[in-house]
């Protein structure tokens, strides 16, 4: 399938940049990801006229232009979603926006403003991702799955997912919330460590936390370093707290 196909799919959401199996979990989807690739090498920077005058880009990967019967609500004032990414019927963009080629984003889900969706990112059904959120993309390696967050999750303001990390059905991440590979999870609810990059599990409530830094010097001078807690399970007052912003969509 040549890259032009493969943008085409893309855009219609009848091909992903990583799928799920019959186990739930999520794989890089490499052929799609080698055709963006090679979208990106066939391309030529070009000026662009009307609304876009004064910017230059790929002349192949231009904004995407939405109409009614798309269903998508794209509120004017400099958002942009780049040719290649799905935007399903029901979805809100608050400006300014960006999602970049390759992203999935499902039906229902509002994306705020000054967030960044990056190459490849799938956003599941139903989730609220916060005024300046950022979701990392990936391309190369070709073999790296992209960060996922799955049907129903809540992002708070200023949260950061990089590094392919999958965020599970219904979980909640509390503004601030930073999650790498890198980036220790600690399940306060179980009382374990998760092992780094692990998936945030189904319907956690995860907020932002701090570590003593291991050594006599770090110690002795009060450092600490960056970490997320699961401090709760969404429960019925939970569930509550996030339904006020439904009325938005």
């Amino acid at each position: 399938m040549s890259w032009q196909e493969t943008l085409a799919q893309l855009e219609a959401g009848t091909v992903r940049a990583a799928n799920r199996d019959d186990n739930g979990q999520w794989h890089a989807n490499v052929e799609v990801k080698e055709a963006i690739l090679a979208s990106f090498k066939a391309g030529e920077n070009i000026a662009f006229d009307g609304i876009y005058q004064g910017f230059v880009d790929k002349h192949n990967l231009p904004a995407r232009q939405f109409e009614p019967s798309h269903g998508v609500r794209m509120v004017p004032g400099g958002s942009s979603v780049r040719t290649g990414a799905y935007v399903s019927s029901g979805v809100i963009i608050m400006p300014p926006a960006y999602i970049n080629v390759g992203a999935y984003v499902d039906s229902g889900t509002m994306v705020d403003s000054h967030a960044l969706i990056g190459s490849c990112a799938q956003i599941g059904k139903n989730v609220h991702v916060s005024a300046a959120v950022q979701i990392g993309g990936v391309l190369e390696p070709v073999g790296a799955s992209p960060v996922i967050i799955e049907d129903d999750a809540f992002l708070g303001a200023g949260v950061v997912v990089v590094e392919g990390i999958v965020v599970r059905k219904g979980a909640v991440l509390a503004p601030g919330v930073t999650l790498s590979a890198s980036v220790p999870v600690y399940d306060c609810v179980n009382q374990v460590m998760l092992e780094k990059g692990a998936d945030i599990p189904e319907r956690a409530v995860v907020v932002p936390g701090t570590r003593p830094v291991s050594g006599d010097w770090a110690q002795a001078n009060g450092l600490n370093m960056a970490c997320a807690l699961i401090v709760k399970y969404r429960d019925e007052q939970s569930d509550a707290s996030l339904t006020l912003e439904t009325l938005l969509r």
